[in-house]
């Protein structure tokens, strides 16, 4: 992704500091202006995210259970080491009792939301998947699911099961590279899915992979007034780390950088939303979670899921903790997040206070 500063460099920390103030005043900017943020190596741009996280969202973070309870899926998208071509990795699925234990053992662990988390696999059609909401319902617990593209009437049924929050990250708002990236799919089908989210009455979260093959920072600001528009309850940014069983095992793995920026500027324009320090940024980064949460992250998602299962949930490789217990999981990162100062979340953590 090359970057290049078109503004003169002399005046180009004014206005920068110009603009970051705008966006801290006005929770707006125009897409010239966001992408300025994005080429910049300014520091000044992940301060004032974390500025705007503690005044928006204080200083506690909500730790929310993650269950990987399916590696089967049925596309192929270019990217992601699940896809239905790869040959290679050992499917899976977890039975309703195991998903059950899973839940049990987050609650029992203090946390107080769910998130069950899976490939786009038909076998869990709307029945099971609202048996298994009612199942986890009768704790006092949020659910999310991120199970992909539904219809209209499956969102609405999980919903009336009790679903909390959905999350779908759009990846990219640009058409000509969304076709590339997901042959199987439909862009407009994608941004339909989430207002009808919207609509029913879920908290939505989507989000974005930042380095794919000719992506542009003009394109990642595009998808940041996406989130604007959509009005996002919940925004993911994930840095591209290439798999080697997909087309795109070549690909850049230099993109910590700009997920981090493309994460600050997220939080300018929306400052009350919930916003994850991604898995994928620790592991890139030793400390990326850390780093992520100083900059305007207020949410970490330590795995839920059975030793066993972990390595076989292969979006990407060198994934953290695959080696890890659930409990070694929990005590590790609520070990980090006290020691930068700040606080672990007693409550749902919605966006808006229920």
């Amino acid at each position: 992704m090359q970057i290049l500063i078109t503004k003169d460099c002399k005046e180009l920390p004014k206005v920068l500091s110009n603009i970051i103030k705008k966006a801290q005043s006005n929770n707006f900017l125009e897409k010239e202006d966001i992408v300025l943020l994005l080429k910049s190596r300014n520091n000044d741009l992940l301060d004032a995210a974390n500025s705007v996280r503690k005044r928006y969202k204080g200083e506690s973070v909500h730790l929310r259970g993650l269950i990987e309870f399916t590696n089967i899926c049925k596309n192929s998208c270019l990217y992601c080491g699940l896809r239905c071509e790869n040959k290679k990795l050992e499917r899976y699925r977890l039975s309703e009792e195991e998903i059950l234990n899973a839940v049990k053992r987050t609650y029992e662990a203090g946390f107080r939301t769910v998130v069950l988390q899976g490939g786009e696999d038909n076998y869990y059609n709307s029945d099971k998947i609202c048996r298994i909401i009612k199942k986890i319902k009768k704790y006092d617990i949020a659910v999310t699911l991120s199970i992909g593209e539904r219809t209209y009437d499956e969102f609405k049924a999980y919903k009336e099961a009790g679903a909390d929050r959905y999350l779908m990250r759009i990846e990219t708002t640009d058409k000509s590279l969304y076709k590339k990236m997901h042959p199987d799919m439909n862009y407009e089908n994608r941004v339909e899915c989430l207002y009808n989210l919207k609509k029913l009455g879920y908290e939505t979260g989507t989000g974005c992979l930042v380095g794919l093959p000719n992506q542009t920072v003009e394109s990642l600001a595009d998808d940041i007034l996406f989130f604007k528009e959509l009005d996002a309850d919940m925004v993911g940014i994930g840095p591209f780390i290439p798999h080697p069983e997909t087309p795109l095992a070549n690909g850049n793995k230099d993109n910590f950088e700009m997920a981090l920026r493309v994460m600050a500027v997220t939080r300018l324009l929306l400052p009350d939303i919930n916003i994850p320090a991604t898995t994928a940024m620790e592991s890139i980064r030793e400390d990326g979670r850390i780093i992520a949460l100083n900059s305007g992250a207020n949410v970490v998602m330590p795995n839920m899921t059975e030793q066993q299962y972990r390595a076989k949930y292969e979006i990407y490789p060198n994934k953290i903790c695959i080696n890890d217990s659930p409990d070694k999981c929990i005590n590790c990162i609520k070990s980090k997040i006290l020691s930068i100062g700040r606080t672990i979340a007693q409550s749902k953590g919605f966006r808006y206070d229920k």
